[in-house]
């Protein structure tokens, strides 16, 4: 709650004017880095704990998630996880800095340091989960007509797309998928029909 009311004593609101609704402005040079710092902290903080709950339960993931990752092999930079990851090392670091007494440029500068680190690291590890998908003998073609799980949800009529998990090879398998049928939530037993690229599935309810 104080955090809460730290963050609004920060912002200085445009009154309303005429009676007509003006567009509210901020005054971010009101903000004071020990509110960045920590609002960051708290934000970057949330994602991840919402990240690891939707991980182990399963859950559904909202519909705004953007995914930046892609399908190429290289480094993800810009996925949720990792900027999360970012603002949550940056917050944390900064926020040390300043109770410790740092000077304002060695805290920022940490602040940024460490917050990259664990972003480049975040982007590391998770490339390396995705390669797991490649290396070895693995032949995504095999899991055709195979039962499959919708891990995030498969948007209706090739709407987008979502991912599924099959078991293929003896190991557990993460694929993206599209589906022409109706939309698919987290959980719906599907079935694998046919692949629309090297990493894409067309999948149809079971």
């Amino acid at each position: 709650m104080v955090l809460i009311q730290e963050l609004l004593r920060s912002f200085a609101w445009e009154p309303l004017q005429a009676g007509r609704l003006e567009p509210l402005l901020v005054d971010l040079s009101s903000l004071s880095s020990s509110t960045l710092y920590m609002g960051c902290a708290v934000a970057g903080g949330a994602v991840l704990s919402l990240q690891m709950l939707l991980l182990f339960t399963g859950g559904d993931v909202a519909d705004g998630e953007v995914d930046f990752d892609g399908d190429s092999d290289g480094l993800s930079f810009f996925s949720i996880r990792t900027i999360a990851s970012f603002l949550t090392f940056f917050g944390l670091i900064g926020k040390y800095g300043q109770q410790e007494g740092w000077p304002d440029a060695v805290t920022a500068g940490s602040a940024f340091g460490a917050g990259f680190g664990m972003m480049l690291l975040v982007a590391w590890l998770f490339s390396l989960q995705s390669k797991l998908h490649q290396d070895g003998n693995l032949v995504p073609e095999n899991a055709i007509g195979h039962g499959a799980t919708v891990y995030l949800r498969i948007p209706g009529e090739h709407g987008g797309k979502g991912k599924v998990t099959v078991v293929l090879q003896g190991r557990t398998s993460e694929f993206a998928a599209v589906t022409s049928g109706p939309e698919l939530p987290t959980g719906t037993d599907v079935t694998l029909v046919r692949m629309t690229n090297e990493t894409t599935f067309e999948v149809a309810k079971a």
